[in-house]
């Protein structure tokens, strides 16, 4: 039980070190040259993880402007009074692409945290506090 919470803890942390909005800035945690050293990264690992990363991202781009289509969308059906059964088919096209895109964003944490060894989970967990503590957020995220 210990051990699925360390895992579940480490997949959070990697979840918040990569939690910039999809169009936004994220921070390439596997290319900073302190958490390499820090973490132990091999070149090889930072390459798996920018692979997954790079393999994904403009899928989860591609899959956001979808998403704030459809949100606008619904938007105007709500405000010009859209008879309901056609709002609750528009929700539910935007509920199941924002579920894709949490499901796509997921495993691609899970893929960049396969790629580490578990003590180099421990050093992520210890780099990422310090990072976060060094670099606090001043903007909410959307």
């Amino acid at each position: 039980m210990r051990r699925f919470a360390r895992s579940a803890a480490a997949a959070g942390l990697l979840a918040v070190a990569l939690a910039a909005p999809v169009s936004g800035q994220s921070f390439a945690w596997w290319k900073n040259d302190e958490f390499k050293k820090e973490v132990g990264l091999t070149a090889d690992q930072c390459g798996r993880i920018d692979t997954v990363f790079q393999n994904t991202i403009p899928k989860l781009r591609q899959g956001r402007e979808e998403l704030d289509r459809l949100e606008a969308e619904l938007s105007k059906m709500i405000d010009s009074n859209t008879e309901e059964t056609l709002v609750v088919k528009q929700v539910d096209r935007v509920e199941a692409t924002r579920a894709s895109l949490n499901k796509m964003r997921t495993l691609m944490l899970l893929h960049m945290r396969q790629v580490l060894k578990p003590e180099q989970l421990v050093k992520f967990n210890a780099a990422h506090d310090k990072w976060m503590q060094d670099h606090p957020r001043t903007s909410p995220r959307k």
